[in-house]
Order: C-alpha cells, then structure tokens, then sequence
C-alpha cells in the first residue's frame, strides 16, 4: 500500500495593532499584550480565515493585511483539498455563520483552532486562543500615574480619547476593566478585505 499524501498546515499570525498593544497595553490594561491576534490557516496553497463576512480563502499572504507576522509550523495532514472543501462549507453553515461572529467568543482564532485540530489534532498556541480572557480580565488602574500624565498628549489622535480621561473614569469601577469595556468591544466586526467567500461566487456578499 502506498503511504498517503501528507499536506503541510501553517499558521499565519498577523498582529493587528502593528506593535501599538505591545507599547500601550502596559499603560491602559496594566498588564503588557504582545499583539492582538488575527490568524489563518494555510494548506493546499490557500489562505483560509473567518470574519464578519463569513470565511474566507486568499493566496497566501493576499490579504490587505500582507504578509503575516509569523508564521507556525502546525504540522501535516492527510485531509484532501475535496475533504477540506467539503468541511469548510460545513462550518460555513453551522459554527461559523458570517453572522455567528464575535470578536470574543467566536472569532478568527476560534476557526483556526478548530480547523487545526481537524487537520492535524493539534491546537495553535495558548498565547493566541487565551487573548479575549486575558483582555477581559484586565482590572483598571487605581490612578493615570506620572508617565501617562507626562505622555498623554503625544498619543496618537487615531487611538481615540485620551488615556488620561479613559483610565480616570474607569478606575473606581469594581468589574475588570476589560468586562466594562466589553460593550464597546463586541460589536467590532474584523474582516481582512483581499479574500474570497467561501461557498458563495467571488465578491458577492
């Protein structure tokens, strides 16, 4: 019997505050944040993700977002690009439904691990997959502090209000910080433009 064709897998990981959580975290969650994660799958030379629009397949690195940041060696696996195409548009109308998408409990990393352990058995990295709780968890600074006092009119004006203001109304609240700042957050809708639908004809929404 002859072996079965192996397919690689990777994992493309893109850290979609460019370095900005990396710097701020420390200062606005009082905990440091080396990204904010946003990942892909790549086998059978495509992309596959999961947004607001549902998934989605690309050329690798074809997204806006270009090439990823890093890239991890998931494994190999001897699912067939027909078997895989098949299980993606299972999930495409069961577990991730273009409208099933929430950037905390349901997201881009939610897919991908799914996807991984179908393909391979193996999970991505917890650092990824444990981000939403790490950021809801967060509790809020007892006071702004010196440093940002000093700083706070050189952040930059697309990061919204200042820090200062934020930190200062927040920080006799009793719930984490995250938790009263996930109203705000949930209904974030992240989707890579550059990728096309999968089981629906290119472009269409």
């Amino acid at each position: 019997m002859e072996p079965p064709n192996l397919y690689p897998v990777k994992l493309y990981v893109y850290d979609l505050s460019k370095g900005l959580a990396r710097r701020l975290s420390p200062i606005m969650l009082g905990k440091q944040l080396e990204g904010i994660w946003h990942t892909s799958i790549v086998v059978h030379k495509d992309e596959f993700y999961f947004g607001s629009g549902g998934i989605s397949s690309c050329p690798p690195g074809g997204t806006l977002l270009g090439p990823p940041d890093s890239v991890v060696d998931v494994g190999s696996t001897e699912v067939t690009e027909e078997l895989f195409q098949e299980y993606l548009s299972s999930l495409g109308e069961s577990l991730f439904r273009r409208e099933a998408y929430n950037i905390f409990e349901n997201n881009c990393n939610t897919f991908t691990n799914e996807v991984a352990q179908f393909l391979t058995g193996r999970k991505i990295p917890s650092y990824i997959t444990d981000l939403p709780s790490e950021i809801l968890s967060t509790q809020p600074l007892p006071t702004p502090g010196p440093y940002l006092s000093a700083n706070s009119d050189s952040v930059s004006p697309e990061l919204g209000p200042c820090p200062t203001k934020i930190l200062a109304g927040l920080a006799g609240l009793a719930r984490p910080f995250g938790q009263a700042l996930r109203p705000f957050l949930d209904p974030i809708q992240i989707q890579p433009h550059g990728g096309s639908p999968i089981g629906r004809p290119n472009g269409q929404s």
